[in-house]
């Protein structure tokens, strides 16, 4: 099978979205189909793929592309690719993580033309949050995480850190809501450090958040680090918080945390809690003292963290690149029939 894929963003770009489309593709093409990405992300010197990666094609190489693929699979929509599909008719799957699953209100034609789109193709959603967003049904395949890099190596009782935060440091990834939740545990007597890994615009301010709120002895910034290296800090950590303000679709980073054994403690809104299952608790979004107190209790009681890491392995197994990639390939297989 000729298998095109649009990635809108991928590497050197990190994401959930990059992730996912490196992983299926480096799978489509251990199955001896061809496979090419189409993406806009600009290129890094010395990268290597085991498939090719075309970068802002002009019109007439995204024409070429589609007329040479038996299926376009879209991971996440683009309206900038899909049209030429539309008119060479050929068959489509998108794949829906998340950014455009608000409702469209008012003048807002961008999304109602995402909706319409997504409401009338062959769709999937990475949670069943994200499928519940539109009227279409969708097939639920979840994203899957880089299970030979993240692996636990340590055990519990040999991990020296007590908190870690893996993200970019943006507003909706509600690094602010975490560090407030250690001022809170400051003032209980509770000092547990935290690790935070990534990059992004809020750096500056965080840290000075860290500062103002007198936690900054207990907090260190690595900058962004991908994986073997952030799979080897994680395995130094026993718990992982994902304090996201918003409804995040899924979320890799949580199976990357479970695969390195850590209990994770994210909020509970979105597809958060389906990537999560058995593996960790959850607080509402965006409430500091819930944080606070569900970070209390897990550290009043590291012994009980192995009630949370027995069920990962089973949780994991449906997430494994292969198993993915074969839900893909069978949809892919159905639209050709």
């Amino acid at each position: 099978m000729k298998i095109l894929i649009s990635s809108h963003a991928f590497a050197p770009s990190i994401g959930g979205i990059e992730t996912a489309s490196a992983l299926l593709a480096e799978e489509f093409s251990k199955r001896d189909h061809a496979v090419t990405i189409v993406t806009q992300t600009v290129a890094k010197n010395g990268e290597q793929f085991p498939f090719p990666i075309v970068r802002q094609p002009a019109l007439s190489k995204l024409f070429h592309l589609i007329s040479w693929c038996d299926v376009f699979w879209q991971n996440n929509l683009s309206l900038r690719t899909l049209w030429p599909a539309l008119l060479l008719r050929k068959p489509v799957v998108i794949t829906h993580q998340g950014s455009y699953c608000r409702r469209p209100s008012g003048l807002d034609f961008a999304q109602r033309i995402k909706h319409a789109v997504a409401n009338r193709m062959t769709g999937v959603a990475i949670s069943k949050y994200v499928a519940a967003c539109f009227k279409n049904p969708s097939v639920i395949i979840p994203n899957p995480y880089d299970a030979p890099v993240f692996t636990n190596k340590t055990p519990t009782a040999e991990r020296s850190a007590d908190l870690i935060f893996v993200g970019r440091l943006v507003s909706e990834k509600g690094l602010d809501i975490l560090l407030e939740s250690l001022a809170r545990l400051r003032s209980r007597g509770l000092h547990p450090q935290l690790t935070v890994v990534g990059s992004g615009p809020e750096l500056t301010a965080m840290q000075a958040l860290a500062h103002k709120i007198d936690i900054n002895n207990q907090v260190r910034f690595l900058g962004a680090k991908t994986g073997a290296e952030l799979a080897g800090i994680l395995n130094q950590h026993k718990v992982l918080v994902v304090p996201s303000r918003y409804d995040e679709p899924f979320g890799i980073v949580a199976l990357e945390g479970i695969a390195c054994g850590c209990v994770v403690v994210a909020a509970g809104g979105g597809g958060l809690p389906e990537a999560i299952g058995a593996c960790g608790i959850t607080f509402p979004n965006g409430d500091v003292d819930a944080l606070a107190n569900a970070l209390e209790k897990l550290l009043a009681a590291p012994n009980d963290l192995s009630q949370f890491t027995t069920s990962a392995a089973q949780h994991l197994a449906r997430f494994q690149p292969a198993t993915i990639a074969d839900a893909y390939l069978n949809l892919f297989q159905s639209k050709l029939q």
